[in-house]
């Protein structure tokens, strides 16, 4: 994006001496020369009142009083050799004021505190030319009519001139912080921020850098992110085809906030357990992608704490497949239609702690059915449902067929 300060708006106005005759064009420079003497005095003059008048710049002078008053002198010479000699000097002046407008975006004082000063600045410049001419020159005072529109008109160019540079500042600033907020974020899901960067993060994403967080990935969705629980805290970063959420748990456990996740997201979710601080994100990230990748294909949100063995066959897919021929190779060589069979009723076995009859009930079968594919189950894959480790290679080996499936 362009840089703010090189913002040259057009001029809206004439220049200072085409509404004013000749004489009193002369009576304007006359009474400016003086001024460029008294430049520290006007100074000193415009900073007391912009301390006195101007809440925005009085914290401003407090944090940086040489700065300010250097930024007030420069505008102010500007303006009083524009006076002397327009041609040459507009150019020069209305950049000094489109920095001045770039410059206090950046630095946060509200445009119309920096538009109040420019007025009180002109303000004080016209007053400092009445006073010389009446003084001085009393004789030519009546024609300070004249110049007085054209010394205004002046005023309100500059006006416009920051403004337009300060509002052109704020633009590129929004989105620096809007880009550099996703920087941060990007950093703290793949696990790459430095510790030095932490508190930036915090700071930048209105986030704890302490404190318990989970991560929340969500694929098929409708675009916006999910509804969270009100009191939950989170930032969300979009990925290549997902959705990222950094969520900030607080008293919420991640089995809560997978069922608020449950009535409002749309898709397939994951959720990490819960790690402690910020610093911990990328690691979150990570275990929430392993719950998404076994989450149900037609939709659903899975918790990975609730999903351990099937985690850990997601997270090695190649020992998974060596384990799904290892256990259940003999019962895949088997048709279709009789494997099917066989690992549907294990399956159900297995989802009903043991129980022959419950399975017999949820299959639509006899138990001694149950009981009899069991025993075949056992005969072909070599392994006793009775061996408590022979039981874990099973349920393992099932669900890695079903991901690889």
């Amino acid at each position: 994006m362009p840089a703010a300060h090189l913002v040259r708006p057009r001029p809206r106005t004439r220049p200072t001496d085409a509404g004013a005759g000749p004489d009193a064009v002369a009576v304007l420079r006359r009474a400016a020369l003086p001024l460029i003497g008294q430049l520290a005095a006007l100074t000193d003059r415009l900073t007391a009142d912009l301390y006195a008048r101007e809440p925005a710049y009085r914290a401003a002078i407090d944090a940086d009083p040489a700065e300010v008053r250097a930024e007030i002198r420069r505008s102010l010479r500007h303006s009083i050799d524009s006076l002397l000699d327009p041609a040459r000097s507009r150019a020069a002046a209305r950049a000094c004021s489109a920095r001045i407008g770039a410059d206090r975006a950046a630095s946060g004082v509200p445009l119309d505190a920096v538009l109040h000063a420019f007025r009180l600045g002109g303000a004080l410049v016209w007053q400092s030319l009445v006073d010389e001419v009446t003084l001085r020159h009393p004789e030519d005072a009546h024609l300070l009519v004249h110049l007085a529109a054209d010394v205004w008109n002046f005023v309100d160019d500059h006006c416009a001139c920051v403004a337009d540079a300060y509002r052109e500042a704020e633009r590129e600033l929004t989105w620096r912080r809007g880009n550099r907020r996703r920087l941060l974020a990007a950093a703290l899901l793949d696990g790459a921020i430095r510790v030095a960067d932490l508190p930036e993060a915090a700071a930048a994403l209105g986030l704890p850098e302490r404190g318990r967080y989970a991560v929340v990935v969500v694929a098929g969705g409708r675009g916006a992110p999910p509804a969270l629980p009100g009191a939950v805290r989170a930032v969300w970063q979009r990925g290549a085809d997902t959705e990222l959420g950094i969520v900030a748990l607080g008293d919420l456990d991640p089995g809560q906030l997978a069922a608020a996740l449950r009535e409002s997201a749309t898709g397939r979710a994951g959720v990490s357990p819960a790690v402690d601080g910020l610093a911990a994100v990328g690691t979150a990230r990570r275990l929430a992608e392993t719950a998404l990748r076994i989450s149900p294909a037609a939709g659903g949100t899975v918790l990975l704490d609730d999903e351990l063995p099937a985690a850990l066959v997601a997270g090695a897919p190649a020992l998974g497949r060596i384990l799904v021929d290892r256990v259940l190779g003999p019962l895949l060589a088997l048709p279709p239609a009789d494997a099917t069979v066989l690992l549907d009723t294990l399956t159900a076995w297995l989802d009903c702690d043991g129980s022959a009859q419950r399975a017999a009930t949820r299959l639509y079968c006899h138990r001694n059915t149950v009981l009899n594919r069991l025993r075949r189950c056992e005969q072909l894959t070599g392994r006793s449902l009775t061996r408590p480790a022979d039981l874990v290679e099973l349920g393992l080996a099932l669900s890695a067929h079903r991901q690889l499936r």
